[in-house]
């Protein structure tokens, strides 16, 4: 198995994905895992790795992004940024004498960007995509300014061609809703390979937890910041309804948790003292728990769904975009309360604040869903199931 990340901490979507599935697999497969990790402190974490894999081999890729030599690199090749951040040579050496010397049944890439590792082998290759990257950067490019647009669409349509030459040359793409299995199902025109392994939530860990909202009411914002939806849907939240918002409800709060928020982000809150940033939380239940309306205004990119999930599990209520709960099944009014506007997203808001009634009937409808649907048990054995096509 090959990562752009080390699995743990959870501080990501991906993170989260590949720990739970590697616990929960670890007594039905021998896994080998090849994760990139950007600091040398993250040495620290491979003995919690250790008791689900057989083996663990870091990979050091740049620490920062935005390198001279990373981008010289893009403008003289034909993969995008997104491959050249993420791409260091010597694991393709490495991959070619672990299949040498060991017998494998079939090799799992977690992200399309870590596929030009693998080199030519007729063992299988499993293809896992968490979003369709290129989407999530068309959309921001429709946002940047002028001068950069030219760049980056030449970065996108690198991207573009890349994501579907290995969803082509992949044995078999598993992707995160039946929403993204359609829609790549157009674009290689092969429905036949793709299977939905969605993301999952230890129904479990989160209700160890009781919940003690504050007196203030309180909404909370949750998602990583390195993914640009995440920011756009903060952005959104910040200067489109949280104004509205303060003239409906009296002392409302706003909570901002992600990890590596930005300057713009953190700056949130010395602008509006009801306005809280933290970046990286010990416990992520704590957020969950201390607050009485999880807000989720994600307009665009598709992939993981974390933050509902986990909120759901949490027994949090939500009130999210059409895009933030796409593929999972969810019933507005039932599991979720949906709005796609400032005005609509800002009144369900402040309904949900003012009837505690209905935030409980929301929250334990939701936590029955998840549990029944989501837990990893559940999701574990579907991605069981397509290893054991190879075995």
């Amino acid at each position: 198995m090959l990562t752009p990340y080390l699995p743990y901490p959870l501080l990501s979507g991906g993170q989260i994905r590949t720990y739970n599935l590697l616990k929960k697999l670890a007594d039905k497969h021998k896994i080998t895992l090849f994760p990139l990790i950007k600091e040398e402190s993250e040495r620290k974490y491979i003995p919690e790795l250790e008791k689900y894999c057989a083996k663990v081999k870091v990979f050091k890729r740049s620490k920062k992004p935005f390198t001279l030599k990373n981008i010289y690199k893009t403008l003289i090749s034909s993969y995008p940024f997104l491959v050249v951040r993420n791409h260091v040579p010597e694991i393709i050496d490495e991959v070619k004498k672990e299949l040498a010397s060991h017998d494998y049944n079939l090799i799992h890439a977690e992200t399309f960007y870590m596929m030009p590792h693998l080199p030519k082998t007729n063992v299988p290759i499993i293809l896992v995509e968490q979003t369709i990257e290129y989407l999530g950067y068309e959309s921001y490019a429709k946002k940047a300014p002028f001068f950069l647009k030219p760049l980056l669409q030449i970065d996108i349509a690198k991207i573009k061609k890349w994501e579907r030459h290995f969803w082509r040359s992949a044995q078999k793409l598993i992707v995160m809703s039946q929403a993204d299995k359609e829609y790549i199902a157009k674009e290689i025109g092969n429905q036949n390979k793709i299977e939905v392994v969605a993301n999952g939530v230890d129904s479990k860990w989160f209700s160890q937890k009781r919940r003690k909202p504050p007196e203030k009411p309180t909404i909370l914002s949750v998602g990583t910041f390195n993914w640009l939806p995440n920011i756009e849907a903060v952005q959104f939240l910040v200067n489109r309804v949280w104004p509205l918002l303060k003239k409906q409800v009296k002392n409302a709060q706003l909570w901002i948790v992600g990890n590596a928020p930005t300057e713009e982000i953190l700056n949130f809150q010395k602008k509006d003292l009801n306005i809280k940033v933290t970046g990286n939380i010990p416990d992520i239940r704590d957020a969950f728990k201390n607050a009485h309306v999880v807000v989720a205004p994600v307009f665009s990119g598709k992939g993981t769904r974390y933050k509902i999930l986990e909120a759901m599990a949490a027994g949090t209520p939500v009130v999210a975009t059409s895009i933030a709960v796409e593929g999972l099944g969810v019933e507005d009014g039932k599991h979720v309360l949906l709005a796609n506007s400032a005005t609509e997203m800002t009144d369900k808001i402040a309904r949900l604040l003012n009837q505690p009634d209905e935030r409980k009937q929301l929250s334990r409808r939701a936590k029955l869903f998840v549990t029944k649907q989501y837990d990893w048990k559940y999701i574990s054995t579907k991605l069981d199931q397509v290893y054991q096509e190879f075995s």
